[in-house]
């Protein structure tokens, strides 16, 4: 019997969908889940091993650093072509592609500064030309944008890591008063103006804040600002300023306090985040989500300050059941997935020896109820989902047609369902027409299952909560 095209796509989305769970409560908010891990998933032997075990444990993002000396260690001739010989980009190139392969979205930091760009400083200080940071970031967005075969997508950005600390960016105070948020703008309207000149569809956080600071002089290296307050001075000097997202690292200060340490603000950890998120809407005027691009614990014996594969367990899934119920929070990146060696840390749910640890199977459980998209709704108003679809953007290019199966609910009700096709956009995501009106002050659990031609499928959560 001869099936229509549009029915083929259809008929295997609702086919996969059959195993999609079904939501059994009331909708709660979803975030992209994953992991911060540069030297498992870019400089392993089998890096492949390591992204696989990442989608295993329902990630569905991996955040890498875009270290512009080691990129570009000196200056290229065309600072906008990636393919300058002065760029480093292989490895960057290699684990953007494949992470989609493995369902996986990219977020990239870029931080630092090459020599040639700030007159033969550290890494650590601004560019005296600002103009080459706009460039580099430009490069980067324009690669990664999604027009290009073979290079892969990369639809969100942040710019430099823990710039309150003056481990990565100084000064932080002239004369005791506190100057880095001020040059944190600069470098951050800097990036942000080539980001989106490369890829105007992306997303970009500010921040990268470290949890705690000084807020006064205290020397060298350790000099630091509170994250709140750094956050505070950035909304004073721009407060205009254009951003998707604010990200921070709530560590705690010590493993074994755990993702409840209680701190005082304006250090932010998990206990002051919603005083954070209530802070930044009145700074900058707005609803500011929250992400939190890296957190951790190291363990015992592979640490000496580390927890126990115990604790660390339960706390993985303490900290992403903290996440994912703050207001504000729409990220949750731990920090590693594999354990590497001395030099990096002995945060990883898997062993160096590729031994998992029991944090493997907490944050297993913890994620597939967490990962995935939080859509707020308007009441009696239709809408559209839009939503990341890396696997259906390895297998086919910017344009295609895919299948989508939806299945929507109010708790266990099944209140709507639709087969709509979709084209993939340039940032690696698609927009879903969903045929339902919500009712005020409802929330709904969406769950999407996209297919292509091939037969190769994806699958999504989305919960759809109230406008705030």
């Amino acid at each position: 019997m001869f099936v229509p095209r549009k029915l083929r796509f259809a008929l295997l989305a609702l086919v996969v969908a059959l195993a999609v769970p079904v939501a059994t409560a009331k909708a709660v908010a979803r975030m992209p889940v994953g992991f911060y891990d540069d030297p498992s998933f870019r400089w392993a032997p089998d890096p492949n091993i390591n992204l696989a075990g990442a989608q295993r444990v329902h990630a569905s993002i991996i955040h890498e650093l875009a270290n512009w000396p080691s990129i570009a260690p000196t200056k290229p001739a065309n600072a906008l072509n990636g393919n300058d010989p002065a760029y480093h980009l292989s490895d960057l190139d290699t684990v953007v592609s494949n992470a989609q392969h493995y369902g996986l979205q990219v977020l990239l930091t870029i931080s630092g500064t090459p020599k040639w760009a700030n007159g033969d400083q550290p890494p650590t200080h601004a560019p005296t030309n600002m103009n080459n940071l706009t460039q580099f970031a430009h490069m980067l967005a324009a690669r990664y944008n999604g027009t290009h075969p073979g290079f892969g997508t990369v639809s969100r950005f942040s710019v430099w890591n823990e710039p309150n600390l003056a481990l990565f960016l100084v000064p932080q105070f002239d004369h005791g008063k506190i100057v880095s948020p001020g040059i944190y703008v600069k470098l951050y309207e800097a990036a942000y103006k080539g980001i989106k000149a490369g890829n105007p569809k992306a997303l970009v956080a500010a921040g990268e804040t470290s949890n705690r600071g000084h807020n006064r002089p205290t020397g060298g290296v350790s000099d630091s600002v509170a994250p709140a307050t750094f956050a505070h001075l950035v909304s004073l000097a721009a407060p205009k300023l254009k951003f998707d997202a604010w990200a921070t690292h709530p560590y705690p200060s010590v493993y074994r306090l755990g993702p409840t340490e209680k701190v005082a603000y304006p250090n932010v950890a998990f206990s002051t985040m919603s005083r954070f998120g209530a802070s930044l809407k009145q700074w900058f005027h707005r609803r500011v989500p929250i992400w939190v691009t890296e957190y951790a614990e190291q363990t015992v014996p592979e640490h000496p300050g580390g927890v126990s594969y115990a604790k660390q367990a339960a706390d993985v899934k303490k900290a992403l059941q903290l996440a994912q119920q703050n207001p504000y929070v729409e990220m949750f990146i731990w920090f590693v997935f594999r354990d590497s060696g001395p030099t990096t840390w002995y945060s990883g749910l898997v062993k160096r020896t590729g031994v998992k640890k029991p944090a493997y199977a907490a944050f297993a459980a913890a994620a597939k109820n967490v990962d995935g998209l939080t859509v707020y709704v308007v009441p009696k108003k239709r809408f559209s989902v839009t939503i990341g679809v890396p696997i259906m953007t390895y297998h086919n290019a910017v344009g295609a047609k895919i299948g989508v199966t939806y299945y929507l609910r109010d708790g266990k009700s099944l209140v709507s369902i639709g087969q709509p096709l979709v084209r993939i956009r340039s940032n690696g995501s698609i927009t879903v027409p969903i045929n339902y009106i919500p009712a005020k002050g409802q929330s709904y659990s969406l769950s999407m299952v996209m297919n292509d031609r091939s037969g190769f499928t994806e699958t999504r959560m989305v919960a759809l909560l109230p406008a705030p």
